[in-house]
């Protein structure tokens, strides 16, 4: 199954569709972003914005979720920033501390005042 974002003017993800792979094949047999988005064009009454995502990754950096944007620039979906203080990975297109979390196997938290990783209460 292929998964496609519906995305608003502002390329906002409002929604994930599945499409079976049967409607991406053109007359060889190969898939084709291009015929999905005809697919879901006729189907959701004319909708004219979508964009493939991957489970996988494997294009787009990320899955498409609602609340992401899609970035044509960087051809990704990028998830809302968590914090202020975050910076966006340009290679992955995914939010990471300014400080790395400890690695010493306990569970930690992010504390946006004080900018440093606090160890959870469990």
């Amino acid at each position: 199954m292929a998964h496609f974002a519906k995305l608003d003017v502002n390329n906002n993800v409002i929604a994930v569709h599945v499409v079976n792979n049967a409607e991406l094949l053109d007359e060889s047999g190969t898939e084709q972003e291009q015929l999905g988005i005809q697919f879901l064009i006729a189907w959701s009454g004319g909708h004219p914005y979508w964009k493939q995502t991957s489970y996988s990754g494997s294009f787009r950096k990320n899955f498409a979720s609602p609340g992401f944007v899609y970035d044509s620039r960087r051809d990704a979906f990028i998830a809302p920033k968590p914090f202020d203080s975050w910076i966006l990975n340009e290679q992955t297109c995914v939010w990471e501390a300014p400080v790395p979390v400890p690695q010493d196997g306990k569970f930690y938290v992010w504390n946006e005042q004080t900018k440093t990783w606090v160890e959870a209460a469990l």
